[in-house]
């Protein structure tokens, strides 16, 4: 009887190599606190990568407390880097844990569509329609939309003017890239997902708040069944 096959390891993403990368440095003290990294510019050219991917690291670096970003001064490592009270496990977790997270998302992306709705500026809207291209792009083209996906969602974030809100929406949206990537694999999946965008930001550039709050709520409950998840049942 041949033996069992071994479970292939999941592919990491471009973002999340330049993040592990980064964090190694940080904490080496390559990159001292209260020093700045380089330019997105510098980071991408060192990298080899876009500077969306770049863009989608530091995100996740400001998440997790290592740096923190000042209007058009760039990104400092913080006094503690990685010192947070609130962290999330990896989306690579078990099946219970990863519904459960996807039941915070919904509490919180839910509402901040809403509140988006209410507060949008036209500088948000061009924000959300330009990362809604991106993905269609993407789509249209057979490449990979996950950066796109969460830049449309850290958009939306930004659209409520809260700040609390848009920091922990990008905690969020830094821990979710994985499980944006099987709907990105399929053409169908994504397309689906796409549509759900657009009745989003419909919802949100007609300023009508309940129509975002469900439009969030159904992108978010679909987006759990895409991976196998029911959250209705609680499984």
């Amino acid at each position: 009887m041949a033996a069992p096959l071994p479970r292939l390891a999941r592919p990491v993403s471009l973002s999340e190599e330049v993040f592990r990368t980064l964090e190694g440095r940080i904490r080496s003290g390559e990159f001292p606190p209260g020093g700045r990294l380089p330019t997105e510019k510098q980071l991408a050219e060192r990298f080899g990568v876009s500077r969306a991917v770049v863009r989608e690291a530091v995100s996740r670096l400001k998440a997790d407390a290592y740096v923190e970003t000042r209007q058009g001064a760039g990104a400092y490592v913080t006094a503690q880097p990685g010192n947070q009270s609130f962290r999330l496990e990896a989306a690579g977790g078990a099946r219970g844990e990863i519904a459960q997270v996807f039941e915070l998302r919904l509490l919180a992306e839910v509402g901040a569509a809403e509140l988006a709705a209410r507060r949008r500026t036209g500088k948000d809207l061009q924000d959300l329609r330009r990362e809604w291209r991106r993905m269609e792009a993407a789509l249209q083209g057979g490449a990979d939309g996950v950066a796109a996906d969460d830049a449309f969602h850290r958009a939306i974030a930004a659209a409520t003017h809260n700040e609390q809100i848009h920091r922990f929406m990008e905690f969020l949206g830094s821990r979710f890239s994985e499980t944006r990537h099987p709907t990105w694999a399929d053409a169908t999946l994504a397309r689906a997902a796409q549509k759900e965008h657009g009745r989003i930001l419909a919802a949100i550039e007609a300023g009508d708040p309940r129509a975002a709050r469900a439009a969030a709520t159904a992108h978010l409950r679909n987006a759990a069944r895409r991976l196998g998840l029911d959250l209705e049942g609680g499984k």
